[in-house]
């Protein structure tokens, strides 16, 4: 089957298309032709050898963690069934032509929503409702802000802060304030402006990384702030003392989702509270302009890579 692959780590232009044997799914698994898969910031890293201390030196290797597509064969769904999921904590290669996975790792994807669509959705979705709803445990009047709302996760978290009942506030770049405003934002400003004109929040997700000190003291009494994203060894340390010492809890995960937070996310599409934000659609073929394209900035929602 046809997937992307890289051979080396380094910049986007190691990826390539490639082929490597199909899966067969065990008893137990489910075989999905996939349709379409996003690009995480997560695989930027893995590529460019970032993260190469987990990942090995063993090579080729694969990228892709969520996808959308239709079940071939397996439990718990009929064949054919339209279906979005991701592949377990520290597995890549959803860009491809099929995946294998357990039945709690796919959910029905939304109706009324190609599979090209849904596929920008699994991974940054399960991460907003995770971020907002079980960490910050964010409550309807809140005061919400969201650094790097124009993105993959931040332009979800708009949309689902908004489903909570929270007043939105997003920092975006200059180009894209309008944008944020279209997806509910209450408040949209540039992300450049000093914090410390911003007020104060009950809840800061922040999507961006780095200067994790600077956001955190925006927070009120009861604040919680939830970073999804690093820029150095020093933030993840401040993250860390700051989540067991400081009276102003902050938290981090690694994201892990399952079938119940795909559902959720579900339900929040067919509800009508959350759609699929595609910044650009690439085949397969052209995979690293995707990733280019998303290292470069000033992204509007998510890059999917078509694959069938």
């Amino acid at each position: 089957m046809r997937a992307a692959l890289f051979d080396r780590y380094g910049p986007p232009e190691v990826l390539y298309e490639g082929v490597v044997p199909d899966p067969v799914a065990a008893p137990g698994q489910v075989l999905v032709r996939v349709h379409a898969a996003s690009v995480n910031g997560g695989e930027l890293m893995g590529r460019s050898g970032k993260l190469k201390v987990l990942l090995g030196p063993r090579f080729p290797k694969r990228v892709g963690i969520d996808f959308a597509g239709e079940v071939v064969s397996g439990p718990g769904f009929a064949p054919g069934a339209h279906v979005w999921g991701g592949l377990p904590r520290g597995r890549f290669g959803s860009v491809a032509e099929y995946v294998v996975v357990r039945p709690r790792q796919l959910a029905l994807s939304p109706a009324g929503l190609d599979l090209v669509q849904a596929a920008a959705l699994p991974g940054v979705g399960t991460t907003a409702i995770t971020a907002l709803r079980d960490k910050a445990r964010l409550r309807r009047g809140e005061r919400l802000l969201v650094r790097g709302a124009s993105g993959g996760v931040g332009s979800v978290a708009v949309q689902v802060g908004k489903a909570y009942g929270a007043h939105v506030t997003a920092l975006a770049g200059s180009g894209t304030l309008d944008f944020v405003r279209e997806l509910g934002a209450d408040e949209a400003v540039d992300y450049r402006t000093d914090p410390a004109d911003l007020g104060h929040f009950d809840v800061v997700l922040d999507t961006y990384g780095g200067t994790p000190r600077t956001y955190r003291r925006l927070l009120g009494p009861g604040g919680r702030m939830v970073g999804i994203a690093f820029r150095s060894a020093a933030d993840v340390g401040y993250l860390l003392a700051s989540a067991v010492f400081g009276p102003r809890r902050v938290r981090f995960f690694s994201g892990n989702p399952g079938s119940e937070l795909f559902a959720d996310l579900t339900a929040l599409v067919e509800g009508g509270a959350v759609r699929p934000v595609v910044d650009a659609v690439h085949p397969i073929a052209r995979v690293a302009e995707a990733h280019r394209a998303l290292e470069a900035g000033g992204v509007r929602g998510k890059h999917v890579i078509q694959v069938l």
